[in-house]
């Protein structure tokens, strides 16, 4: 049986999608590495806006920008998973 992604993994994905390419990346690259249909990558995405993890640069195109509070949850998330695998916890 396939497990489905938490919110949280989720939107851990889609942020070390963009922590991946040098800290900001378009909105293709973004819907393809988390694996997201459109409308789901942008509730994500605004989510994401809204609560300070990325913001959103328009120039020439797109870009989705990774924040220091993005980075710090990057780093506190992944810290939160070994710890739960540690202890055979799923989370």
């Amino acid at each position: 049986m396939i497990e489905r992604r938490t919110k949280a993994d989720i939107l851990f994905d889609i942020l070390r999608i963009v922590q991946q390419n040098q800290g900001k990346a378009k909105t293709t690259r973004i819907l393809y590495g988390a694996n997201l249909s459109y409308a789901r990558l942008k509730k994500y995405l605004d989510y994401l806006i809204q609560n300070g993890f990325l913001e959103k640069i328009e120039k020439e195109s797109v870009y989705f920008v990774l924040t220091e509070r993005g980075l710090s949850f990057i780093q506190e998330f992944r810290k939160v998973k070994r710890f739960s695998e540690a202890f055979g916890i799923t989370i």
